[in-house]
């Protein structure tokens, strides 16, 4: 498993796992990003938000929020 934060852009993966507290995880759940979900990096630049797409949707996070969420990485 691999951090969200830590692929790079093009890269794909599917999400495993989502840690934190009931409010961070209402949260990422409720913008679409659930277990199971496909997602692919778009532009992963320190000090700038994580852009991603999943489910027909363009998603920025920060950094430290992708921290908490794990990724199976397609390929």
């Amino acid at each position: 498993m691999t951090q969200l934060n830590a692929i790079q852009a093009g890269q794909k993966g599917r999400i495993v796992s989502i840690e934190g507290d009931n409010r961070f995880i209402g949260r990422i759940t409720s913008i679409g990003l659930t277990i199971g979900c496909s997602v692919e990096m778009i532009c992963n630049e320190r000090k700038r938000p994580v852009l991603l797409f999943s489910r027909d949707t363009m998603i920025a996070l920060g950094s430290r929020e992708c921290e908490h969420i794990s990724l199976e990485v397609e390929g």
